[in-house]
């Protein structure tokens, strides 16, 4: 039951993050965007300097940005008892939290995104709203009907 959990989470995790990078790449190529480019490919870029080819630096944006996601989707299925959408977008916002200080400064982009506009801050929490709403969502249905109980209503 545990590996399923993790598993269901790990995969969940992923799909929740490709909710919120639709969402993301949507805003970016339709101009709406605060940001210039999307975080995971700042990220990589920063990281490994702007010479790699653009297939492999989007190959290891995505890759990273999809583990990351999946990664604490499997920490939120091992940790919650029993996972909610409450406790997924308790995670989205932590999530959204440990960015704002920590890979957005990494960046140049200052606390928050303040160096370049604060509309970083609210775009990207909303974003991990998204992540945080789908997963827990998800799990809880997931996690629920393995269970043989109803999916929670409480949240």
């Amino acid at each position: 039951m545990t590996q399923h959990r993790l598993r269901a989470g790990f995969g969940y995790g992923v799909v929740a993050t490709i909710a919120m990078s639709i969402l993301m790449f949507l805003a970016v190529v339709s101009g709406t965007s605060p940001m210039s480019q999307p975080i995971p490919k700042a990220v990589v870029t920063q990281l490994f300097g702007s010479y790699l080819p653009k297939p492999m630096l989007m190959a290891f944006a995505i890759g990273l940005h999809l583990g990351y996601g999946g990664v604490f989707g499997a920490i939120l299925a091992w940790i919650a008892r029993p996972v909610t959408i409450r406790n997924g977008l308790a995670l989205g916002i932590g999530l959204w939290a440990l960015m704002q200080v920590t890979f957005l400064p990494f960046l140049g982009w200052g606390l928050f995104g303040t160096a370049i506009t604060p509309a970083i801050a609210v775009a990207m929490f909303v974003l991990h709203l998204v992540y945080g709403g789908v997963l827990g969502w998800a799990l809880d249905r997931e996690l629920s009907s393995m269970s043989g109980e109803s999916p929670t209503t409480a949240d």
